[in-house]
């Protein structure tokens, strides 16, 4: 393949600046002996991350921890971003010729990147469903992180993408009592397919053994406080971005002997860390989209050549969206 090729071109999405994306070109590299060159089928909108790249709204400081895997330029723009990426090796090892694969990659009709950095997606997971595979591994290291017990009563507060694989996880624990919790009564149906009972903030059961948040709204985080019982444990799954969070700590607070930790899917839970690596998280949580229910996750489909004109409206809420899939064509 030469490198000035036409044949050799890619196309990009990126955020030119805040509130303004664009397809780029960009000459494709040729593959190394240890590379894979991909065509991508389909990527996904994490709506709550990429809206909050969208619009600007990522920190200086946190510059350097939210860069994505594979991103090109810097914050706030221009910048490549983005995480969900499904397609078919064209070039490679013949191991990997052919085969389907997930990709921490931004939104690219084609790109080559290590053959370590893909993942196979197994025979029983569509390719469509396995751009959900971002929001699985991110559950799954919650749950190590949060290592619930049978029978417990737990909470997950925030029905997005991931509040959502939450559940359908946790569904799963013996004799556990499991509540998706939200202010959108839209998203009871989401939680009848996963197979949860769904409740509003205030309808919530208390007295919980653990609650995970990730609605990304302060207020959720009270919520959670108000939920967990005594000497019980909040997982806080939320990334603020910019703004500020008030965290009410007073009242009974240190009498009830509550915890407030951390869960963050850069690194693998300490709870595997010496056992499990990156790659290992993934492929487990490949293994569980083979799960059918979890397509109701993904809430609309637009073609790639369209995503400069759907981003800023999932950005700011016009078009609702769990997972957005994007479609590309030769796929």
């Amino acid at each position: 393949m030469d490198q000035h090729d036409e044949a050799a071109t890619a196309y990009a999405f990126w955020l030119r600046e805040p509130g303004v994306g664009e397809l780029r070109s960009e000459a494709l590299p040729t593959p190394g002996p240890d590379e894979v060159l991909v065509r991508t089928r389909y990527s996904g909108v994490s709506r709550g991350t990429e809206a909050l790249v969208f619009r600007g709204g990522v920190p200086a400081s946190q510059h350097a921890a939210m860069r994505a895997p594979f991103q090109a330029g810097e914050f706030p723009g221009p910048v490549k971003y983005g995480y969900l990426n499904v397609g078919r090796v064209e070039r490679g090892p013949a191991e990997l010729l052919d085969r389907t694969v997930f990709c921490l990659y931004p939104h690219q009709d084609r790109y080559v990147v290590p053959a370590a950095a893909v993942t196979v997606v197994p025979d029983a997971v569509p390719a469509g469903r396995a751009i959900l595979a971002g929001a699985v591994e991110t559950a799954v290291n919650a749950l190590w992180d949060a290592g619930p017990l049978v029978g417990d009563r737990i909470a997950v507060i925030g029905a997005g993408m991931v509040g959502c694989c939450l559940a359908r996880l946790l569904a799963g624990l013996p004799a556990a009592r499991v509540e998706l919790i939200d202010t959108d009564p839209t998203r009871e149906r989401v939680a009848a397919a996963l197979g949860v009972a769904f409740r509003a903030p205030e309808a919530a059961a208390d007295d919980c053994d653990l609650v995970l948040h990730v609605s990304a709204n302060p207020a959720g985080l009270t919520r959670a406080l108000q939920l967990v019982g005594d000497e019980g444990t909040v997982v806080e799954l939320s990334w603020y971005g910019d703004r500020a969070v008030p965290v009410p700590l007073g009242e009974a607070f240190h009498a009830r002997r509550l915890t407030i930790r951390s869960s963050q899917v850069g690194a693998v839970s300490p709870a595997r860390r010496t056992r499990r690596s990156h790659a290992d998280r993934m492929a487990v949580a490949l293994e569980l989209l083979a799960d059918p229910a979890l397509d109701v996750l993904i809430t609309g489909e637009s073609p790639f050549a369209e995503l400069p004109e759907i981003m800023p409206r999932l950005a700011s809420g016009e078009l609702p969206a769990l997972c957005h899939r994007i479609d590309y064509p030769g796929g």
